[in-house]
């Protein structure tokens, strides 16, 4: 019987030979896979991503507009205002530039153009017009004497424009193309002619001011409370506007001895008036002077002492106690040096354009229509305290301050009103028509200027011109 016999295979090694050839095959794990189709996902949504914003932004840049939004600033930045109106330029752009700061408006940055009125009603008009039709300037921040702004008023009419006027002045005005941020004369000028008489016992007044519409007006303003009051306007005596030589209207008040000197000189003839005074051996503590022009800057740029123990009215002063206005000072002396000083004047510019600011953001347009009707809504917590634009009049709810000016240039605020005061512009003593026709006959008068003509702007007024013992119409 045949036997069988099964024999164990081992594998075999491979051929060396046979495989030195062939190609290698990679097997991928399930997790490589994985991070493979991820990362082609993120790839995907990067790609993605870079072209929705790309397309987005063309399309922002076609809907919206994302250019500069250009406003005009306009003040004298030579002649004799520039004393005045220079700071007032640092405070509008100090306010610009915080606007800048905090992202521009309707994201969009602002640019400012500033133009020179060279305290010059006319050059002011050209200017103005200048920033409107070839600047394309959305606003306009402007002028000091109302004679420059008299100039720009039929501007910003026929264009149907935009001004906004920061300054203190004599009302007797209502433009729907001027938003006044100024105080009117209810809140700067009879508070303080009735402080004289009631604080300082004030019965002979003498008015005196540069020779252009707003002393003019002032006076015939103050004219009518006197008669009120049942005091005496002993004399009203003007000065060649810009004129430096101030001695007619000095020697009057020498001549006359009045309880008080009630002032409305402007610029650098302001400047040589109290030191003129100062000279002749007018004591303030006998006959002080209120001024309703001069502030702390330019205290600061006659010799020290010039006008120390005289009074001034404002709305605002340097020396208020609050939070906002240390704020506002701090900001302005961080931006312009330690030494300096604000006033009146520019802590109206300042808040402005900070009210314009609002109107903008509120209207969410820059044109001037919308931004024009959105102002008369606006109110603010200013250095000074909360202002308030009055939609009937245009003109701005402000308190009132009076103060009696220190050896350093400051003032102590000696009589404050507790809350704003609502503007009044055309004074009850007199009706509005009368009024405005008060103001036409000036400017006929002279010739159709808002300053009074001066053969050599050098010279003092002449006695006769100086002294007008007759009362205003």
């Amino acid at each position: 019987m045949a036997s069988h016999h099964t024999e164990a295979r081992t594998p075999r090694k491979p051929n060396r030979a046979a495989t030195a050839g062939a190609a290698t095959v990679t097997t991928t794990t399930p997790v490589q896979s994985n991070r493979r189709r991820w990362m082609l996902r993120i790839g995907l949504l990067v790609v993605a991503g870079v072209v929705i914003t790309f397309t987005w932004r063309v399309f922002d840049r076609i809907l919206n507009d994302r250019s500069p939004i250009i406003v005009g600033i306009l003040h004298s930045q030579t002649g004799p205002m520039a004393v005045s109106e220079l700071s007032m330029i640092e405070a509008e752009v100090l306010a610009l530039e915080e606007i800048n700061a905090e992202g521009g408006l309707l994201g969009r940055p602002v640019k400012w153009i500033i133009a020179d009125g060279a305290s010059d009603p006319p050059t002011f008009a050209k200017q103005a017009d200048r920033l409107i039709s070839k600047d394309d300037a959305c606003v306009i921040f402007g002028c000091w004497t109302s004679a420059s702004r008299k100039g720009v008023l039929p501007v910003v009419e026929a264009a149907d424009h935009l001004l906004v006027y920061p300054m203190a002045y004599e009302g007797l005005e209502q433009s729907p193309n001027i938003i006044y941020t100024g105080a009117a004369p209810n809140q700067q000028i009879t508070p303080a002619v009735q402080w004289c008489h009631e604080k300082l016992g004030a019965r002979r007044f003498f008015l005196v001011g540069s020779d252009y519409v707003w002393p003019h007006c002032v006076n015939a303003i103050i004219g009518d409370q006197l008669a009120a009051l049942g005091a005496e306007k002993v004399a009203e005596a003007y000065i060649p506007f810009g004129a430096m030589d101030v001695s007619a209207a000095v020697n009057a008040i020498v001549d006359t001895k009045p309880d008080v000197v009630l002032s409305s000189v402007v610029g650098d003839s302001a400047l040589a008036f109290a030191q003129a005074l100062r000279q002749a051996g007018v004591d303030p503590a006998k006959t002080p002077v209120l001024t309703f022009a001069l502030g702390e800057n330019e205290l600061h740029a006659m010799p020290l002492g010039s006008m120390v123990g005289n009074y001034a009215s404002w709305s605002y002063f340097q020396s208020i106690d609050r939070p906002e206005n240390v704020q506002f000072v701090n900001a302005f002396k961080a931006r312009y040096g330690r030494d300096r000083t604000v006033q009146d004047v520019m802590e109206t510019a300042y808040f402005s354009v900070k009210l314009w600011a609002q109107a903008v953001r509120e209207a969410d347009n820059t044109d001037v229509r919308p931004v024009r009707y959105a102002l008369r809504r606006q109110s603010l917590n200013a250095p000074e305290g909360t202002i308030a634009v009055d939609p009937q009049t245009q003109h701005t709810w402000r308190p009132v301050s009076i103060g009696r000016i220190r050896n350093d240039g400051q003032f102590e605020i000696v009589w404050r009103s507790r809350t704003a005061v609502r503007p009044v512009p055309f004074p009850s003593s007199r009706p509005r028509e009368v009024w405005e026709n008060f103001v036409l006959d000036l400017y006929r008068s002279w010739g159709g200027q808002w300053i009074a003509p001066a053969a050599d702007p050098t010279r003092a007024a002449s006695p006769a011109r100086a002294l007008r013992e007759k009362p205003a119409p």
